[in-house]
């Protein structure tokens, strides 16, 4: 690939300093332009065609938001936000990945220069990230996803897991799992938002931190027929529910007599993520997976495409979604590869194929 170029955008002279040295520090990587502002910017992109923009959200002249939906309807680029109102206020970030951002970067509000050099990974990670990303996706009627990025040792599901020889399968009521990362959010939206009120139980892990799931839910059950809310310890899977994993912690299915709960809980990360898909498709797979339909988005990462072939062999009907509808073709890939999907489909019939899975003579089309 070639060098991914770089348009910060940022009011505080001392956070473009930071950020381009972070930046032109890192192999394949160099800033070509940066802007105090987005009015700034707008004049910059006339004469320059950067991969990727880094995107601040209180600006003068214009904030980060209206640029950004301005940028997205009109040229839209790969943007990361980087920004304090990431970590304290949830409700931007979600706006922010809505209309358009690929990746969200929390800001520190304090030791900038020392604490913003501390999250190089994690800035450089969502840069390469939004430069795989396919724009022309980012704009469809629902919106974007947040991935947890860090640099450590990869465990698997094993490791909150165990992974079962002879597993009971068979609970009474049908039960939709659905595992997504990057580009996610929109996706998820758009899906969930076209559920009808007896679509079958839907459990989703969606890559997210722990500040933003509660907002996430907030945000699809104020556009669902479905009742949307973020997963709490207990809760049991029903007909016309979505239960959305918290960011922070793992979620698993319980099979309690036929009758399917979901269990939260604390753990390492998995897969390098924590909620991590691999985790609830394993528990899934050992739980319910013959009345299941398992389904894996767009994402960057293989996380999710073990538990997907678990979920295959123990007899899940499972679904990746297609390339051309993806944000980034990573998850679904990897699954694929890995000989756990039974249909590839676009993102437009996933929500159809959700609502027939109730009723054997609608799914018929889709075996």
């Amino acid at each position: 690939m070639s060098e991914i170029t770089v348009l910060i955008i940022d009011d505080s002279a001392l956070v473009r300093q930071v950020l381009s040295s972070i930046i032109n520090d890192t192999a394949g990587m160099k800033v070509i332009a940066t802007a105090q502002d987005p009015v700034f910017a707008l004049k910059k992109l006339e004469t320059i065609k950067p991969d990727v923009i880094t995107l601040d959200i209180e600006m003068p002249r214009m904030d980060g938001l209206t640029f950004l939906k301005k940028l997205m309807t009109e040229d839209p680029y790969p943007v990361v936000m980087c920004s304090t109102l990431t970590q304290k206020s949830s409700a931007s970030s979600i706006k922010a990945l809505r209309l358009g951002a690929v990746e969200i970067v929390g800001k520190p509000t304090s030791n900038l220069k020392k604490e913003l050099g501390a999250q190089s990974k994690l800035i450089i990670a969502a840069i390469r990230v939004a430069a795989k990303a396919k724009v022309r996706n980012l704009s469809i009627r629902p919106k974007k996803t947040l991935t947890i990025l860090n640099g450590q040792r990869k465990q698997t599901a094993d490791v909150i897991l165990p992974k079962l020889s002879k597993v009971n399968s068979q609970p009474s009521n049908k039960l939709v799992a659905i595992g997504a990362s990057t580009g996610g959010t929109i996706a998820l939206e758009y899906v969930i938002s076209s559920l009808k009120k007896d679509s079958p139980g839907v459990v989703v892990v969606q890559h997210m931190p722990a500040a933003f799931t509660a907002a996430f839910s907030s945000r699809l059950n104020s556009v669902a027929q479905v009742y949307v809310k973020e997963a709490e310890d207990g809760d049991m899977v029903e007909m016309g529910k979505v239960l959305i994993a918290p960011g922070g912690k793992h979620m698993m299915i319980d099979n309690r007599a036929g009758k399917l709960y979901v269990l939260i809980k604390e753990g390492p990360l998995v897969s390098r993520h924590r909620p991590s898909v691999d985790v609830l498709f394993r528990s899934v797979a050992q739980s319910a997976a013959k009345q299941t339909l398992g389904i894996i988005m767009t994402g960057m990462g293989d996380d999710g495409a073990n538990g997907m072939k678990e979920m295959f062999d123990y007899g899940a009907f499972t679904v990746a979604q297609d390339e051309e509808s993806c944000v980034i073709f990573g998850m679904p890939a990897v699954a694929i590869e890995r000989g756990g999907v039974k249909k590839i489909s676009p993102l437009s019939s996933i929500p159809k194929m959700i609502n027939a899975f109730n009723r054997p003579v609608d799914f018929k089309e889709y075996l």
